[in-house]
């Protein structure tokens, strides 16, 4: 059996889980619970950290650009122009063309502002980036995604920071049908069983931050979490069987001795 691995642009991933950078205690718990996560990738706030304090403590002293797959993302512009630039200092200070995209509109509830997320994936994508859109779960604005170039649609399972798991997982699923690229649930997951849920319907990955960094033991909570990913995607690979109402017995009953 070939390898199952998640491509993003020319880069192929044994991992199917994406984890974020922000709300640990300290970088060395952040450290360990990247790699107790299994990830290969972690994204990282531009606007939201100072990347270039090395010595002083930097992120990049404890999870190295060596070892991982940096994702620079967005988080905190609320208009393409803001996210175009944003993406352009994550370019220069990680020398990384992968960026997640996030365009904001309203900063009570962080949905994605959707007219300015295809204004800056248009232009990013020009640019050369390998642009991962954060967006609602709607396959619409998931297929525009598509056709103007972007490397994978980041559907949003729930609000950002929510813990509510996944709100509408038929969207996910039609968007799923609807668009060729990788589909990576974003957003919302707030335990294991949410991260097993979204990989069982198919989903390609998981991008998590505060389900983990919130727990009360964010160490053990990242494992889970690898283990809820891992278990969801072999689920979905064996196929599971079909629901019916009423019951139907594990031994048949044909050939039984009366």
């Amino acid at each position: 059996m070939s390898e199952d691995l998640l491509m993003l642009g020319d880069k192929a991933f044994k991992s199917r889980l994406i984890v974020g950078t922000g709300k640990y205690a300290s970088l060395e718990q952040n450290r360990d619970a990247v790699e107790a996560s299994g990830a290969e990738m972690v994204t990282v706030a531009i606007r939201r950290f100072d990347l270039g304090d090395r010595g002083q403590g930097s992120l990049l002293d404890y999870i190295s650009p060596a070892k991982y797959t940096y994702l620079p993302n967005t988080a905190g512009c609320y208009t393409a122009e803001e996210a175009i630039r944003t993406a352009e200092l994550g370019r220069e200070a990680l020398n990384t063309d992968f960026i997640k995209l996030e365009v904001i509109g309203d900063q009570r509830t962080l949905f994605p502002d959707v007219v300015g997320l295809l204004e800056a994936t248009k232009e990013l994508v020009k640019a050369g980036f390998i642009v991962m859109p954060y967006s609602t779960d709607d396959p619409i604005t998931a297929k525009k995604l598509e056709d103007l170039g972007a490397a994978a649609v980041m559907p949003l399972g729930a609000p950002i920071g929510s813990g509510l798991g996944l709100c509408n997982p038929y969207n996910i699923r039609i968007i799923m049908e609807t668009v060729k690229i990788p589909v990576i649930v974003d957003a919302g997951v707030g335990t294991a069983s949410d991260a097993a849920i979204a990989m069982e319907l198919g989903c390609d990955a998981v991008l998590m931050n505060t389900g983990i960094a919130g727990a009360k033991d964010p160490i053990a909570m990242a494992r889970a979490m690898k283990l809820a990913v891992e278990a969801g995607r072999l689920a979905f690979q064996a196929g599971r069987i079909p629901k019916k109402l009423y019951a139907q017995a594990s031994s048949p009953i044909e050939g039984m001795i009366e």
